[in-house]
């Protein structure tokens, strides 16, 4: 291994790294554990390697020329690529705010960055230091940046609509793609691209990161106001008489004795444990690293089997008591985590 060669290699990946890097540390309440940003990296090189593939199989079929290519269809292929990582995460509910769905977008992008810079230093070995200073301060950092964009604005859409649905997507991803075709337009004036990815991307990150700490002690709040009054109104024995009590009253013309016992069960396990996770987040938030105990895993694993007890439709029935929308569910992932 040459001095030059180590050079470009340095020079191609520690922006777009030390960049992922400084975002891991800005998040406050620590909501993405650093296994999860390496796993997500690792993805990222996953997307990477089938994308080298696919392109060298368009581009020898479609006969328009590298450079329509790189314009028009390799942004499809790459981002599309790219945010199934982020498609999967969001559905399995592993982003919660804008910060961890920044984060992890950056981290997909980051490992996709690698593999590409790499692959350049074997086709162009003899490729210049500034050329590697382009690459490493604006393509790898610009294939975070849009993928971070675009999960960011997945979630955004997510939260507006209430669940995860595939239009949810299309916004984010068309803008991923314009931003990643625009940058490639300016292959002639790379140092202009760089400098607008350079500008843009932190004052971008700054502001998304801003609101949704601000976002996250807010919903913080809201949160435990209100499931402290519900673990309060099931453990009160006056229940019953509450309007979330009548509610659940009203279930048993449509489920068995059972069933309904195991429906009060569930609502008052899953409080419990939202409680306990918005806990955990307001102590990393202070510096202390809270790990979670045998009782805390054991209720999970009540909640599964309680879950299964229940069933798909006793689950509808409680979506209105527990508010399970994403932000909700996240918060047991990760406290399960």
């Amino acid at each position: 291994m040459t001095f030059a060669f180590a050079l470009h290699v340095l020079v191609g990946l520690s922006p777009v790294l030390g960049f992922l890097a400084a975002l891991v540390f800005l998040d406050s309440y620590k909501l993405v554990a650093m296994r999860t940003v390496v796993l997500v990296v690792l993805s990222g090189v996953v997307a990477a390697i089938a994308c080298y593939f696919a392109n060298g199989w368009l581009l020898g079929r479609l006969g328009i020329g590298f450079a329509g290519y790189a314009r028009y269809v390799g942004p499809v292929v790459e981002e599309i690529a790219k945010g199934l990582v982020i498609v999967a995460l969001i559905r399995a509910h592993r982003v919660g705010f804008l910060v961890d769905a920044a984060i992890l977008g950056f981290a997909v992008g980051a490992g996709f960055a690698i593999v590409e810079n790499l692959q350049y230093q074997r086709l162009v070995p003899d490729a210049g230091l500034a050329t590697w200073i382009v690459r490493g301060f604006g393509t790898a950092v610009m294939h975070g940046g849009v993928t971070a964009t675009f999960a960011m604005m997945s979630l955004a859409m997510i939260e507006r609509a209430g669940r995860a649905t595939p239009a949810a997507f299309v916004p984010g991803l068309a803008l991923a793609i314009a931003l990643h075709s625009a940058y490639n337009h300016l292959a002639a004036a790379p140092l202009v691209a760089t400098l607008a990815v350079l500008v843009v991307l932190p004052l971008t990150m700054y502001v998304v990161f801003e609101r949704s700490e601000r976002a996250v002690g807010d919903w913080l709040g809201r949160g435990f106001d209100a499931d402290t009054a519900m673990l309060a109104s099931i453990n009160s024995g006056r229940f019953a008489d509450s309007p979330t009590g009548r509610y659940l009253d009203t279930l048993k013309r449509r489920f068995h004795g059972p069933v309904v016992a195991d429906l009060l069960c569930y609502l008052r396990l899953h409080t419990e444990l939202a409680l306990r996770a918005k806990g955990v987040l307001l102590m990393r938030e202070n510096g202390f690293d809270v790990p979670v105990d045998e009782a805390t895993r054991d209720k999970f694993t009540e909640l599964e089997y309680l879950e299964k007890s229940i069933g798909r439709t006793g689950l509808l029935a409680l979506k209105p008591m527990l508010h399970m929308r994403h932000k909700d569910l996240w918060q047991l992932y990760m406290l399960g985590k």
